[in-house]
């Protein structure tokens, strides 16, 4: 009965099993991470928090501070810092949201009159907004009530995350412990060693992304300060948020720049501020990135956009921020798998000479 197929295709059908067998537990475990969102979702940005704030951390027990004592100044020093960049950020568009609001749409009403009836449907639209509103009343009450449950649903999650943070950070030294416990009998080695690797993976990205985003940030809110764009500071912010999800992040938030000038300082402006994005996301890709981020795991861009996509197919925006540090760590536990069982290296066997 073996002889009835060749080696080859039996070969073949293994690793088809093997496909569909790896493929259907993924499958099970993306919807019970999605129908348990909600507990999930904390316990991810917590590991992305505890891998950015790790080396802050082990430099404050270094220093001979209690390790509670330690995560609790960390966890505060993050709070203050986050509520202060919230504080500015929030202040700048107060003061240039009309502004910038204004300035899209102004933007939008010029490329629309160079379409013809175009323009006259978006006057239309604007003279009869309070009509549309009266009308849609309802459901914009119940979008209203909606709202609220979502803001209060991200709060309670984001209390959550920094809690686990928190823990994290405290516990971190019992991990290793921990993990060898539920490792199978012969398998803690490599537990570990995967889980490591994994790690390296999301704290090397978060660090080189959050260095990189501080940079294309401060450039181009330079640049957006010295050709006097309005909303220069809640723009520039806008990059670094938009940083932490590759390639698509700084586009979106490239254009938005490009189309504040276009309204607001004219297209000689908007041109410079083009140049202005162009030059520091080439900067980025071709020296930034290879620099900042040259100990981490690498990826190819198509992999990267892949998980993008992914991630917004399964979790939205959230899905697009952390599909790409869960890809890194995934590809952290291929590389230590790869480099254990990969390849056999024949000068290691011992040659009758050697005996």
């Amino acid at each position: 009965m073996q002889q009835l197929l060749p080696d080859p295709v039996r070969r073949l059908a293994a690793w088809c099993a093997v496909v569909l067998l790896v493929s259907g537990v993924v499958y099970v475990g993306i919807r019970l991470c999605v129908e348990f969102k909600t507990a999930v979702t904390p316990v991810l940005l917590a590991l992305l928090g505890t891998a950015l704030l790790g080396p802050l951390y082990r430099r404050l027990v270094k220093a001979g501070v209690n390790r509670s004592v330690a995560a609790a100044i960390t966890c505060v020093a993050v709070v203050a810092a986050v509520g202060g960049a919230v504080y500015i950020v929030v202040a700048a568009l107060i003061d240039t949201g009309d502004q910038i609001v204004s300035s899209l749409k102004d933007a939008a009403n010029s490329v629309a009159d160079h379409f013809g009836a175009a323009g006259t449907s978006l006057d239309d639209v604007a003279s009869n907004a309070k009509e549309l509103l009266t009308k849609f009343g309802g459901t914009a009450a119940s979008n209203v009530i909606s709202g609220v449950s979502v803001v209060g649903e991200a709060i309670a999650m984001a209390v959550l995350a920094l809690l686990l943070v928190f823990f994290f950070l405290r516990d971190s030294h019992l991990a290793t412990g921990l993990l060898r416990s539920f490792a199978p009998h012969g398998s803690a080695d490599l537990v570990e060693a995967m889980a490591r690797r994994a790690f390296e993976g999301v704290e090397g990205f978060m660090r080189g992304t959050t260095v990189i985003a501080l940079i294309d940030a401060t450039c181009i809110g330079i640049g957006l300060l010295v050709l006097d764009v309005p909303g220069a500071v809640g723009l520039a912010a806008l990059v670094f948020l938009g940083a932490y999800v590759p390639y698509l992040g700084a586009f979106l938030s490239g254009a938005v720049a490009v189309l504040v000038a276009l309204a607001d300082r004219g297209a000689v402006i908007a041109l410079w501020v083009l140049g202005i994005v162009v030059a520091v996301q080439v900067l980025e890709g071709h020296v930034l990135q290879p620099v900042i981020q040259s100990r981490t795991v690498q990826m190819h861009p198509a992999v990267v956009m892949i998980a993008i996509t992914a991630g917004a197919s399964v979790a939205g925006v959230l899905g697009m921020l952390l599909a790409v540090p869960l890809t890194a760590a995934v590809f952290g536990v291929v590389h230590e798998l790869r480099a254990r069982y990969g390849t056999a290296d024949p000068v290691a066997e011992p040659s009758p000479s050697d005996s």
